[in-house]
């Protein structure tokens, strides 16, 4: 058994399959950047090198399916920084929500030159393999999917329903301008149904790509968010996260899931990701929808920040994201739905913003002043461990929701799982192991976190990319050696 040699032998672990039931003692062997073999008694002579895994947890690298790079901070700089930060956190795989207008690279134009210009820019930059979701925001940026999918292996697309009247951090009366965008182009509900039809027509024209082809959308209601935006500012009877999430309530979300399932039956367009899922009425409308039209395949998203942070959180204005941080009872009721099997994966929406740009100077504490994101990729294993664990959530549910949901709804079909074939991508992970959050531990150049002062239980001890250490301890290790994901991959 096992007649080749290995570059690496992983000994001694608790392997965590997704869909598997139960963890695995045994060995991992690793040969050229993939695994080659595991189970009990692989034999340590034909490895050039073997780590003993002194009986961790050992899961599937994570693919954080939602993250922002460049969107705050130049994208050769960011890219450096919080690749660090997702290493960190056992993340090895990086998809990044990227688009043209302001904020990331400050430009307009077709994706055919604006693309290159990410990638070179990327190329030499993460610590982590990366990929990139795009989205069309004019016309002839609907025109370029099929393009972008044949030349750049780019299969996964994005709207922001709220942008049609709104920027990132409130209302906006400049659309054009910050989308940058020609004043014949409307960001509206028919702009999301072309683009809906574009993304349809590019399912049916690549066939043997169809499955890893998806749109996902931000949902969210411009015109009720700035009636009630309008609304609690005058009134001034809320504060803080509080007052964000009633200026941008849940039914607004809602009713954008509603609006966004009916355009995707209308156009037939099937693959859909419904983002970061906040709470109740949200959760509740993507179900509901799922019912209506069983033939259009949704995905369901939650990022850890809505499955920790409520929004009487300590961390104020430091925790301001869209779509906002809600009440303790969204909080679990998220967890109760995730249990049953209703949310498909568990994600960051990691966008870096410095303090210095996160607050305004002079008035802090004004939530409708501070800027939208915040990092938290580096606690997205410890936080979903530490929650879920007290929740009787499995560890081979954790590496589902955490690496292979994700990595097979988006076309990485070697990342996800711990099997021979996949790329080596291991976590090794001491579940007895607590800290306490502390931002200056973070290689983020954030310098705070909104999961200040936590206590988790579970530490992530070290991370292989393709069988190579690029964390160990919370230490980076060795120089960017992150590729460029063309999907499938």
């Amino acid at each position: 058994m096992h007649d080749e040699t290995f570059d690496l032998l992983i000994q001694n672990v608790q392997i965590v399959r997704p869909g598997a039931d139960g963890v695995e003692r045994g060995d991992i062997a690793i040969a050229e950047g993939k695994i080659v073999a595991t189970g009990p008694g692989i034999d340590p002579a034909k490895a050039a090198r073997v780590v003993d895994g002194k009986g961790r947890l050992a899961f599937p690298g994570l693919v954080d399916a939602h993250m922002h790079t460049g969107i705050y901070s130049p994208l050769q700089q960011d890219a450096l920084t919080e690749s660090k930060a997702a290493a960190q956190g056992g993340v090895t795989s990086s998809l990044n929500y990227m688009r043209t207008g302001q904020y990331y690279l400050n430009k307009g134009g077709p994706y055919e030159a604006f693309f290159p210009e990410v990638l070179a820019t990327s190329e030499g930059r993460f610590y982590v393999d990366y990929a990139y979701h795009l989205a069309p925001v004019d016309k002839h940026q609907i025109g370029e999917i099929p393009m972008l999918i044949e030349k750049f292996g780019v299969t996964s697309f994005k709207i922001f329903m709220f942008y049609g009247g709104y920027g990132l951090h409130g209302a906006s009366d400049h659309q054009h301008k910050f989308l940058m965008i020609g004043q014949d182009e409307k960001y509206d509900v028919a702009h999301f149904e072309f683009v809906m039809r574009g993304v349809k027509e590019a399912m049916r024209a690549y066939p043997d790509r169809r499955d890893s082809i998806s749109l996902s959308l931000h949902c969210e209601t411009p015109e009720i968010m700035a009636a009630y935006t309008k609304i609690v500012r005058e009134e001034g009877k809320l504060t803080g996260l509080r007052a964000y999430s009633a200026a941008r309530p849940p039914h607004s979300e809602g009713l954008a899931v509603c609006i966004a399932a009916y355009l995707a039956h209308e156009t037939e367009c099937t693959n859909i990701n419904l983002l970061h899922l906040s709470g109740r009425k949200a959760l509740d409308a993507a179900l509901k929808m799922a019912e209506a039209f069983p033939h259009v395949d949704f995905r369901r998203e939650v990022t850890i920040a809505h499955l920790v942070l409520d929004y009487d959180a300590p961390a104020g204005a430091c925790a301001k994201v869209n779509p906002p941080i809600r009440a303790r009872e969204d909080v679990e009721y998220l967890w109760e739905k995730l249990l049953e099997g209703k949310l498909d994966w568990v994600c960051s929406d990691h966008a870096c913003c410095k303090h210095e740009l996160k607050v305004d100077s002079d008035q802090p504490e004004d939530i409708f002043l501070a800027k939208s994101g915040f990092g938290g990729a580096e606690y997205l294993l410890s936080a979903l461990h530490t929650e879920g664990r007290r929740r009787g959530l499995s560890l081979n549910r954790m590496a589902e929701l955490t690496s292979s949901n994700p990595a097979q709804r988006f076309g990485l079909k070697s990342k996800g799982d711990l099997a021979p074939g996949y790329d080596a991508d291991i976590v090794l992970f001491d579940p007895q192991q607590t800290f306490v959050v502390r931002a200056e531990d973070s290689a983020s150049a954030q310098g705070y976190t909104p999961f200040e002062g936590l206590e988790l239980q579970g530490k992530i001890v070290s991370t292989y990319l393709r069988g190579n250490l690029i964390c160990e301890n919370g230490r980076i290790v060795g120089e960017p050696g992150g590729q460029y994901l063309k999907r499938p991959y």
